[in-house]
């Protein structure tokens, strides 16, 4: 691992002086911009490469008009894809303004073999593509494509290496994403994240930890662990560790002050792990946690491994062990053989636990899954239909549950001003809502105590104590 790192650090340093005798011609320095799709990986992927351009002395740009344009995709449902597909035909005019402007592409979508070699016979113009798999090599991929002026086309299956020794440049410097680990082993059946990111992979505790401590020092008060499912960190460690032991040793570090992780796995959240969160003031009151459907029949051939009643009994018992949790979820409407009976479980859940948010899909066949080759394919207009109903009781659900807290004094991390309202910032709950308050821009990355004075629904307006 260290000669793999020394080896990037040294094509790190030749792009470097290929940037500065660049700027030197051009008496500027190239740009870059990154467009990212997905989830919270994807943009903890995205903070990666840009740390390693910035680094090389390439300064960020605004929009896809920079000399360098990343496209870091998702590949989770389908329109993920033709979005991809929608940015490429909008560039490829840029090139005539820009003839040395390159196009890179990365991230999931690219693990697919038949979407890489779409790219690669119809897309003339892309000169360079890799995987979820080899973004530690970015620097050598980048340095050889630029240098020897040819296209690079590099998903490997699998991989060897991590990417935790790369330069991050953060979104925010008072909050960062850390990866705890990458892949998953739960292979569900409309799924296509175990065969585009791997089987799961955890890393070391002392890693993460010496990571956070530095993150710490660096002036961040919250992270958020990141995981396609936390709750199974540890298990395949030479010393098996539990996601509930990382996460006392994580409260432990000194200058952290608010701790967040996504996403749990229902069939996976122990016991161990509610006491934790209960017990440890720093774990923000909000979890995240993925119901996809209500009803038994829907699940099993989802291969989700719990049942309707297992997921409420769960969600009570996370309630009564910590009243004022938050949850929020993910729900798939439409998928292969859902009936209305099947439907109405689903309802019947959101009902039952009040989720705070839920994030609804529509069902989206991907190509190598079990599920696209269900038969019972629910038709489109059915599909519309229950995802208006759905979304409806959501909307009047999260609507009611988020004036809960109104008229008290709680902590908001202030992360922004309000691009709204001038004189006013945008700060998030432990609960993870938003909250809107007069402020000045010095108190950006504070904590402050704020009163929530007025509900509007999915956030609050308030005032500063």
């Amino acid at each position: 691992m260290e000669k793999t790192d020394q080896k990037q650090q040294e094509y790190l340093s030749l792009l470097k002086d290929m940037v500065k005798k660049r700027t030197a011609e051009k008496n500027t320095p190239p740009t870059y911009f990154i467009f990212t799709m997905g989830c919270q990986m994807n943009a903890r992927d995205s903070e990666k490469l840009s740390g390693i351009l910035t680094k090389a002395g390439m300064t960020e740009g605004m929009d896809e008009k920079a000399d360098l344009v990343i496209y870091n995709t998702c590949t989770v449902r389908e329109n993920a894809n033709e979005k991809l597909y929608g940015h490429l035909g909008a560039v490829k005019s840029m090139m005539e303004d820009n003839p040395d402007k390159i196009i890179a592409i990365c991230g999931c979508m690219m693990q697919e073999a038949d979407e890489s070699r779409r790219i690669r016979d119809r897309y003339p113009f892309v000169n360079l593509v890799f995987g979820t798999h080899n973004l530690w090599k970015f620097p050598e991929l980048l340095y050889t494509c630029i240098h020897e002026e040819k296209r690079i086309f590099e998903t490997p299956e699998t991989s060897d290496y991590s990417d935790d020794a790369l330069p991050v440049k953060r979104k925010y410097v008072f909050k960062s994403g850390v990866n705890i680990m990458y892949g998953c082993d739960n292979f569900c059946s409309y799924c296509i994240v175990p065969y585009v990111r791997g089987r799961e992979r955890s890393r070391r505790p002392e890693d993460i930890l010496n990571e956070i401590r530095s993150l710490s020092g660096s002036g961040v008060k919250e992270v958020m662990l990141l995981g396609q499912n936390v709750n199974s960190y540890g298990r395949k460690l030479s010393d098996p560790v539990s996601f509930a032991e990382l996460l006392e040793q994580v409260c432990a570090v000194d200058g952290i002050q608010r701790v967040r992780f996504m996403t749990s796995h229902p069939k996976d959240l122990s016991d161990d792990l509610i006491r934790v969160m209960q017990k440890e003031l720093k774990i923000c009151h909000h979890l995240h946690l993925p119901l996809q459907s209500g009803s038994d029949r829907i699940l099993q051939k989802m291969n989700r491994h719990y049942t309707k009643e297992g997921y409420l009994s769960l969600t009570d018992k996370i309630k009564n062990a910590i009243p004022d949790m938050a949850l929020s979820t993910d729900i798939i409407v439409g998928f292969p053989g859902e009936t209305e009976e099947d439907f109405q479980e689903t309802l019947d859940v959101v009902r039952k636990v009040g989720f705070q948010a839920a994030f609804t899909f529509i069902y989206s066949k991907r190509t190598g899954t079990p599920a696209a080759a269900m038969p019972d394919q629910v038709p489109p207009e059915v599909i519309a239909n229950r995802f208006k109903r759905l979304l409806s009781l959501v909307q009047e659900l999260s609507s009611r549950s988020a004036g809960n807290d109104l008229n008290r004094v709680l902590p908001v991390l202030v992360e922004g001003e309000d691009e709204h309202r001038e004189g006013y910032l945008t700060g998030r709950l432990g609960n993870n809502l938003m909250v809107h308050f007069p402020g000045r821009p010095e108190e950006i990355g504070n904590i402050e105590n704020i009163r929530l004075t007025e509900s509007k629904g999915f956030y609050y307006n308030g005032i500063k104590e």
